[in-house]
């Protein structure tokens, strides 16, 4: 099987019983399972609210959906992004009629607060900061910069499960946080999400549309008697984005561990940082200062990319690339060229295997082979 970039780890027995329980009660959907994780990561972030959801990909949809709604924003309106990202993050802003005006990245591969300033318009309305890897770079410049500019902040987290920047969760600053728990993620389940707006009226609005506009979700009407059942209001078109209780019941085994996982993902930084301490043709990307990283990804700066990818996977390695410059894809070509630092890293990054399976021989291994075959 090799060594691969992601295996993630569950708790078997401990799902199963949570599992378990859903089925013996027979409630498996929104509520019950759902309620319960929504509570528990308020108390684990400190966010004032967490709605459970299908995926973060929604997330980010419903989180530019409600802010453009809320705000009075039009079509074509913009919001500055990173073009190093999934491109679900950059989709979610044509999802809703926006326009991605991308931002160059910085020694982090987060967004460059100083190209943000210079990409700001009369028509800019949001930032959207991707946490990449679990990092946080400069993420309090990019909170000043919308201070400063009366601009929305959306933090797309979806690595970010566990990061913290000085002792706190990131992200109290920003008017939503987006998280993943997607089926490799350091929280994984087989695929949900969290979205924690600032404001309880956008939390309770995005509470409606993830349940077709229906005003009273069946959870909450399941304490009223069976007559009344159905007496609800249908306020917005809305969509059936909810997460489920068995999704949850399994995020709340892996929410119990994800502080211990994390910080052996930490160690297997650590051991991989000691091996190319001093091989200058192998550049760790830097974790910004005071940040603890979730470290969901480990990457590496190299001269030849492809050609060492290939070899790895020779010696049954399978590295990954987070990401390809999003201007490269035909929908957003429009863009190509405006972020030279974003465009030569994609050419030159790689993600090396990073996951709670892994030992220090592994990770020797891998090291061994990457200085080997780099150029």
């Amino acid at each position: 099987m090799g060594i691969q970039l992601f295996v993630p780890t569950f708790r078997v027995d401990e799902c199963l019983a949570e599992i378990r329980e859903c089925l013996e009660k027979g409630w498996t959907g929104l509520g019950f399972k759902t309620v319960e994780f929504e509570n528990k990561w308020k108390e684990y972030t400190g966010l004032p609210n967490a709605h459970y959801l299908n995926s973060a990909t929604v997330g980010l949809s419903l989180a530019l959906k409600i802010l453009k709604m809320e705000n009075g924003w039009g079509d074509g309106d913009e919001v500055i992004t990173t073009p190093l990202t999934f491109v679900s993050t950059n989709h979610a802003i044509k999802y809703e009629g926006l326009e991605a005006v991308f931002a160059d990245v910085d020694e982090y591969l987060c967004l460059d607060p100083n190209d943000v300033k210079r990409k700001i318009s009369d028509k800019t309305k949001a930032v959207l900061f991707v946490g990449i890897g679990g990092n946080t770079g400069r993420l309090n410049e990019i909170v000043n910069l919308c201070k400063e500019y009366n601009l929305k902040l959306i933090l797309d987290a979806a690595h970010m499960a566990g990061t913290r920047f000085s002792g706190e969760m990131p992200g109290k600053e920003a008017d939503v946080v987006v998280y993943s728990f997607q089926a490799v993620k350091n929280l994984p389940t087989a695929d949900s999400g969290m979205i924690c707006f600032k404001n309880p009226d956008h939390d309770e609005i995005c509470r409606k549309l993830t349940w077709l506009g229906i005003n009273k979700d069946t959870y909450a009407r399941s304490g009223e008697k069976g007559s009344y059942k159905w007496k609800y209001d249908v306020e917005y078109v809305g969509y059936k984005y909810h997460g489920n209780s068995i999704m949850a019941a399994i995020g709340l085994v892996q929410l119990k561990y994800l502080d211990q996982d994390n910080a052996y993902r930490r160690q297997l930084a650590y051991w991989y940082d000691a091996n190319f301490k001093n091989v200058d043709r192998v550049k760790p990307i830097p974790i910004a200062d005071n940040c603890e990283s979730s470290r969901h990804l480990y990457c590496i700066e190299v001269n030849n990319r492809d050609e060492l990818l290939l070899a790895l996977n020779g010696c049954e390695i399978y590295p990954g690339v987070h990401y390809r410059d999003n201007t490269e894809y035909r929908m957003y070509s429009y863009a190509k060229g405006t972020c030279p630092n974003s465009h030569r890293l994609s050419e030159r990054i790689l993600s090396l295997p990073m996951h709670l399976r892994m030992t220090k021989a592994d990770v020797d291994y891998v090291s061994q082979k990457v200085i080997e075959y780099t150029e």
